[in-house]
């Protein structure tokens, strides 16, 4: 899943791909780079920032989905945002994918919307909010309790007539968590995978992977990044989100080539 921000504040690529042209090119090389989604991300959601509107957020994202769907009509797009009214508007544009970082928890009318819509959706976890949510975070096995989070939410846009084969889930790295959090989780990436779901890892460029590396420049990541998603692919999880897309999925078919036949 190539990452593909069209925000001023995101923390890795903020502003780079404000301008339209300039996000349909760079989408366009992930998808030559070997990406099999490109996830566009109209709303920063770093720790400490605050919501954007729904109709800021279609300025952003729509004209951009619209576009690569027009030139690259087999391309998967999935759209990053909290919103029904923007997914809605993401989907008639494009999108196949609801890419929820509430895990359907923010917007009443999104599980709906997906229903309805036939789209897939990833639910993640997270403690909080974007701007609250690294205040302290607390967990007594963070492994389990993400775990069973991700199980009740999955089951929960079951029972709302989201078929099971269309829900993927993401453990959230550095959404809530600590240094310590994160690595526990990555460690403990099988027993998420064994919940039957596809799992989605996100955990490219982040500043946990910064402050391991003694790394502040998000663009100095790559190593780590790279390691999170060797370690991602080893545990079977279906889809890593990255930003360097070239270099990850070169990473990814080698380990795949390892695999026993």
């Amino acid at each position: 899943m190539g990452i593909l921000n069209v925000t001023p504040d995101s923390f890795s690529d903020g502003g780079a791909y404000l301008d339209h042209d300039a996000a349909v090119a760079r989408a366009e090389q992930m998808l030559d780079e070997g990406a099999a989604i490109i996830d566009v991300g109209p709303e920063s959601t770093r720790p400490g920032s605050m919501p954007v509107a729904a109709d800021e957020q279609i300025r952003r994202a729509v004209p951009v989905i619209q576009a690569l769907h027009e030139r690259r009509p087999q391309a998967v797009i999935s759209i990053d945002t909290r919103s029904a009214v923007v997914a809605a508007a993401a989907r008639a544009a494009g999108a196949s994918i609801v890419n929820d970082i509430s895990a359907l928890r923010d917007d009443p009318q999104m599980s709906e919307l997906v229903r309805h819509t036939g789209a897939g959706v990833v639910l993640m976890h997270m403690r909080g909010t974007p701007a609250t949510m690294q205040a302290d975070p607390h967990y007594d096995d963070v492994v389990a309790e993400v775990g069973e989070f991700l199980r009740e939410r999955a089951s929960w846009a079951e029972s709302r007539g989201i078929a099971r084969e269309r829900i993927a889930v993401d453990p959230g790295i550095g959404f809530g968590k600590t240094i310590e959090h994160n690595l526990a989780l990555l460690r403990g990436l099988e027993s998420l995978v064994d919940l039957g779901y596809p799992v989605l890892v996100g955990a490219s460029r982040k500043s946990f992977i910064g402050k391991l590396l003694a790394a502040p420049d998000s663009a100095d990541r790559l190593a780590g990044s790279l390691a999170c998603a060797l370690r991602a692919v080893v545990a079977g999880a279906c889809v890593v989100r990255a930003h360097d897309v070239s270099m990850t999925v070169a990473l990814m078919n080698a380990a795949c080539a390892q695999r026993p036949a």
